[in-house]
């Protein structure tokens, strides 16, 4: 059953799509394209699977900067899971029967990609837990895209703040992944 609360919510979800649904389509490009994996989904599929999880759940967006903020969480989720689908085949739980003895093989490289991006998901996950802000900084900046004049409106944050908590961000992120990768 459906409240007034929700139908309102889901309204506002379209509008927001319907709007910004160009900007959307960026973001999902460049998520795309750095995760590593640009040819595995298409754009088009990125954008409209984050709007259905929106849709399951909608929030109520106070502006186009909160609704890009969701669109961009459940977009890298998207991906990662895709990530996560992609590696249980390549271990042979799916559909995927190439090999990864060659190091330059295309499945190899792949694999790898998707492994580096779950690793930095989970890294982000716990560094949500323990820094809030330096997380949003990096989901503003490296997975929306946003430039740095976007990401300080967004955070509301100077740009000089900006500046400062993206570099200790992407130093946490650079000693958490190389310990991971020292194992």
């Amino acid at each position: 059953m459906t409240t007034d609360r929700d139908d309102a919510a889901h309204e506002r979800l379209d509008e927001l799509v319907a709007t910004l649904y160009q900007e959307l389509r960026r973001v999902a490009r460049g998520q795309k394209r750095r995760s590593g994996m640009p040819d595995t989904l298409d754009t088009t599929a990125v954008v409209h699977e984050a709007y259905l999880r929106l849709a399951r759940s909608p929030a109520d967006y106070s502006d186009d900067e909160h609704f890009l903020a969701s669109a961009t969480k459940a977009m890298r989720h998207l991906l990662v899971d895709h990530a996560r689908k992609r590696l249980t085949g390549k271990r042979g739980g799916g559909r995927f029967a190439e090999t990864l003895t060659e190091v330059g093989h295309p499945a190899a490289r792949v694999a790898a990609q998707a492994e580096q991006l779950i690793d930095l998901d989970r890294a982000l996950d716990e560094l949500a837990r323990s820094e809030p802000r330096l997380a949003q900084v990096i989901e503003c900046q490296f997975f929306a895209g946003l430039s740095r004049e976007e990401s300080s409106l967004v955070l509301e944050l100077s740009q000089r703040t900006l500046r400062r908590e993206w570099a200790r961000a992407r130093a946490w992120l650079e000693t958490r992944l190389g310990h991971r990768n020292d194992r």
